[in-house]
């Protein structure tokens, strides 16, 4: 990429047009005492030009030939792919993978739409689900950039809805709920790495009836009525204490919106969306793309797929909502993603535009989980990894092949609807797979995906 650019700044510089240019811009006196230093001047030129010309070849086919993705490796992702079709697991399966800036892998397979033969498309748009989370994060840490919080910062200090909160401590003899309080406040870190403690499950005696009760998550409430009620719901467990999915992604949209003083939907739009391009991520889809959304499925059984309504499955996205959720709502396309993916690579900049700052970027795909956080939920089933500010990070090789495939220093997240996305640091890969499936992946699509990509997993003796 470096020769590339200095063969594009030193032609711009040196094309014969621009030493015309030059000639007319020196004095008439000078041009003729300087006419021997000119033409010097021009084979000099010349030379240097057919220098950098071949310096830029030899990298680029060097890269070329020790890609990762090459072309036994992209027969490798078709078969796995196309397989799933096939055996009537997924509709449809789109996938786009970039390494060291070049577009290595492109293919879809299958149907968006298999009830009315529209074909998987590069421009489907799906819904994305939790991989809005990163898309969240990066809004916050631009803010975080701007010094306008700090990530130890109780949350309270900017929303006093999560002041004095008290934690679960399970039911009395007559199935009454137990209170005490809290141990120190709920932090912004806290709520980067989901160990603030905000109860998710339907099955927790006491405590989920409370939450059914405030509804946090209703699509008719704005942010600031959703982080009250969830201020008013008792924590699970201390803060800190327990890695576990629930709407901290969410709260990070309030917090962008309270501490900026701009809806955060406006926010994100103007921050990280409008600057990358990203004009298909979005959470209400207009009349004019739905024809290009996909449909989503559910598997009930081994190759049977039920297509689900339209109307149920894209209700959030095609009705306009006074909820603008950080942890889910967006829709995008694999290109969207991909340079939202590609700017994480590049550390915070794509295309001229620098969203986060290199060192932030370093910070939120670092492991925020310390090891006294043991009990991680569901954590551990994406392999050997962490948790950063929005995404799962790979803290150390695979124990074996069954587990997860990953190098270590990616960082990655996924979606309900079985979406998967990573970035490679290491390698400078980054990789968008889109399907439209619930349950979430029980058909191990992701792990076969990028067994595909990186090869099954080899251990080394020292593993």
């Amino acid at each position: 990429m470096k020769s590339s650019l200095l063969k594009a700044d030193f032609h711009e510089s040196f094309t014969p047009n621009r030493n015309v240019e030059l000639a007319y811009e020196i004095p008439c006196g000078l041009r003729k005492s300087n006419n021997k230093h000119m033409k010097k001047l021009f084979l000099n030129s010349c030379a240097l030009l057919v220098f950098f010309s071949s310096c830029q070849q030899k990298p680029d086919q060097e890269s070329i030939d020790n890609l990762i993705v090459n072309d036994q490796v992209r027969a490798r992702i078709d078969s796995t792919l196309s397989s799933f079709v096939e055996s009537g697991n997924l509709a449809g399966v789109s996938a786009l993978i970039f390494e060291k800036d070049q577009e290595v892998y492109y293919n879809a397979f299958g149907y968006a739409d298999r009830e009315n033969q529209v074909k998987m498309d590069r421009n489907t748009i799906v819904q994305i689900y939790s991989m809005t989370k990163p898309i969240t994060g990066t809004a916050l840490m631009t803010l975080y950039e701007e010094g306008k919080f700090q990530l130890d910062d109780p949350l309270s200090k900017y929303a006093p809805e999560f002041a004095d909160m008290k934690v679960y401590d399970g039911v009395d003899e007559n199935g009454e709920i137990k209170l005490f309080d809290a141990e120190r406040p709920v932090t912004i870190r806290d709520i980067t790495r989901h160990t603030a403690g905000f109860p998710n499950r339907a099955d927790i005696p006491g405590l989920s009836d409370i939450l059914a009760e405030k509804d946090p998550r209703s699509y008719e409430i704005d942010l600031n009525e959703m982080a009250k009620r969830i201020g008013e719901i008792p924590l699970w467990f201390q803060p800190g204490t327990q890695w576990e999915y629930g709407q901290s992604v969410d709260v990070q949209a309030f917090l962008v919106e309270r501490i900026s003083g701009i809806p955060y939907k406006q926010y994100v739009q103007e921050h990280v969306l409008d600057p990358l391009n990203m004009s298909d991520t979005r959470y209400f889809v207009p009349d004019s793309d739905r024809a290009r959304m996909s449909a989503s499925y559910t598997r009930t059984g081994e190759g049977n797929l039920e297509q689900m309504p339209n109307e149920e499955a894209h209700k959030f996205n095609i009705n306009e909502w006074p909820l603008t959720p950080g942890g889910f709502g967006f829709t995008s396309t694999l290109d969207d993603y991909m340079t939202f993916a590609r700017m994480l690579v590049h550390k915070g900049e794509f295309g001229g535009t620098r969203v986060l700052k290199p060192e932030t970027v370093e910070l939120m795909s670092s492991n925020q989980l310390p090891d006294t956080v043991t009990e991680r939920s569901w954590l551990p089933s994406k392999g050997n990894v962490g948790f950063g500010i929005d995404f799962a990070v790979r803290v150390a090789p695979p124990a074996n092949a069954k587990e997860m495939n990953g190098i270590v220093g990616e960082f990655f997240w996924d979606g309900a609807a079985s979406t998967l996305f990573w970035v490679d640091p290491v390698n400078e890969i980054t990789a968008v797979l889109f399907v439209q499936l619930f349950p979430y992946d029980q058909i191990k699509l992701h792990k076969k995906f990028k067994d595909a990509v990186y090869g099954k997993y080899q251990p080394t003796e020292s593993n």
